[in-house]
């Protein structure tokens, strides 16, 4: 009996604990494009426990599907975007060359790309802001950077 007990409050525990465990439902992409400054605080990947999943997918069901709706996609989902938009926003900011000195994470949630990480000057915060505005399908941008890498990050940091 106290055997049965003790595996039916393990089960519990460990259901609870998994439904606790922050994981990317969505898999929303999430990249490091430029590494140059050491001690820059290092973002959170996105994630999310279970709960705050289900929450979010009604909402982002009808995010994504609004902006096709209304004309101003031309894939029925934003969502459907950012797996390959991110990959070329990191191309472009690489390959551009005045992004070389800095540390950036980029994350892309619904054609909105978002900047997270450490730069050298504020001008270089908005250069890079700039830069990503021209990638094709990107609708806006949330720019989290920061100058240097002492200044309290505006972004979620990973343990």
């Amino acid at each position: 009996m106290k055997t049965r007990l003790c595996l039916i409050l393990a089960a519990a525990l460990a259901s609870a604990a998994a439904s606790q465990e922050r994981r990317n439902w969505f898999d929303d992409p999430f990249v490091q494009v430029t590494a140059a400054l050491p001690g820059c605080p290092v973002p959170a990947p996105p994630g999310m426990t279970e709960q705050e999943m289900r929450a979010e997918a009604h909402v982002r069901a009808q995010h994504g599907a609004s902006c096709y709706r209304v004309g101003r996609c031309r894939l029925p989902n934003s969502y459907l975007y950012d797996k390959e938009l991110v990959p070329r926003v990191a191309q472009y900011l690489r390959m551009d060359g005045r992004f070389d000195d800095t540390s950036v994470w980029v994350l892309g949630e619904r054609r909105l790309v978002t900047l997270m990480g450490c730069v050298r000057t504020p001008e270089q915060a908005e250069q890079i802001e700039k830069a990503v505005l021209l990638v094709d399908d990107v609708m806006g941008v949330a720019n989290f950077l920061g100058v240097g890498t002492a200044a309290v990050p505006r972004y979620r940091t990973a343990p």
